[in-house]
């Protein structure tokens, strides 16, 4: 399979008080828990982040993308420069199914997304590099530039609203230790 995930680690974290991906849910980095879900999913993975991000120690390969901008289409970019085809899975999403990764991961699309109008987790193949730099360059967000793709993006559409919580601040950390503790 030449599609790997791209675990998103570079942002500032600013809102939940700063090195998200070593943020501690249910006694676990949340980073481990997409880089669990990906590699459950049968994919490789790398972890992209910038060369001053604090991170736990991983038994992944780390690509460092440049310091500046802080934009996710940074890392996208970087982990498409390496490899053909990327799934970007920001690091605070703890709560990704591995069959439905898998999912994304068979789409034949250029870009495909998970759900409809979310910018993450998203399959990226190498053809979109030249688009994906232009709307880094403007400035443009994940999500406007995945709208303005000259390419109309595969879905392969969640049915639990779960899979797309992400961890942003504290109250988001702890709605997701208490759908851990409820499993």
């Amino acid at each position: 399979m030449d599609v790997i995930a791209a675990i998103l680690a570079g942002g500032r974290g600013t809102r939940i008080g700063g090195h998200k991906a070593t943020v501690q849910l249910a006694g676990r980095p949340l980073i481990s828990y997409p880089i669990a879900a990906a590699r459950a999913a049968g994919l490789g993975v790398v972890v992209v982040a910038k060369r001053t991000t604090v991170l736990p120690p991983l038994t992944t390969q780390l690509l460092l993308e440049p310091d500046e901008p802080t934009h996710p289409l940074l890392g996208i970019i970087t982990a498409l420069e390496h490899h053909p085809a990327v799934i970007a899975i920001p690091c605070d999403m703890p709560f990704l199914p591995p069959p439905t990764l898998a999912a994304l991961a068979e789409m034949t699309a250029d870009v495909a997304l998970l759900v409809p109008d979310q910018p993450f987790p998203a399959l990226y193949r190498h053809a979109m590099l030249p688009q994906l730099q232009d709307a880094l360059q403007a400035g443009r967000s994940v999500r406007s530039t995945q709208a303005q793709s000259s390419l109309a993006p595969e879905s392969a559409a969640s049915t639990d609203p779960a899979t797309q919580l992400t961890v942003n601040t504290p109250e988001d950390l702890a709605r997701a230790e208490q759908r851990i503790s409820r499993r």
